[in-house]
Formats: structure tokens, C-alpha cells, sequence
């Protein structure tokens, strides 16, 4: 399981820039926020997550994608 995020971390890696929210821009409800996360999680460990544990349960309850 995912260790716990404090808000420093979870801003720092966890908010979407300008360039992936265009890329998410197209996608609608549950596959625009697993995008979202998958995307970010890439970004940190070079490949996508083997499942749901492995996502800090912190960036899965953030609101606010755009759209």
C-alpha cells in the first residue's frame, strides 16, 4: 500500500500542470481522473502503477480536475 502524503508532497507531485490538463481535457469522469493519476504516477516512477494500492489514497480523494 501507498505510504501517506502530507500536503507539501502532494502538491508538489500530485497537482497537474497546464500541459496535463490538456491532455485529460478529452476524458470524461472516472477514466479523466485514472488518467490523471496514472499520468502523474508515471511521471514520479518511470511506469505505470501494478494497481490501486500503490495509489496514495490522498490524490485519489483530491478534487478539482478541471472540467
Amino acid at each position: 500500500m501507498a505510504r501517506s502524503l502530507d500536503l507539501d508532497e502532494l502538491v508538489e507531485h500530485w497537482t497537474l500542470l497546464n500541459d496535463e490538463r490538456q491532455l485529460i481535457a478529452g476524458k470524461r469522469g472516472p477514466t479523466r481522473l485514472g488518467f490523471a493519476l496514472w499520468l502523474k504516477f508515471y511521471t514520479r516512477a518511470g511506469r505505470f502503477p501494478r494497481g490501486r494500492g500503490e495509489l496514495p489514497g490522498e490524490a485519489v480523494g483530491v478534487r478539482g480536475l478541471p472540467g
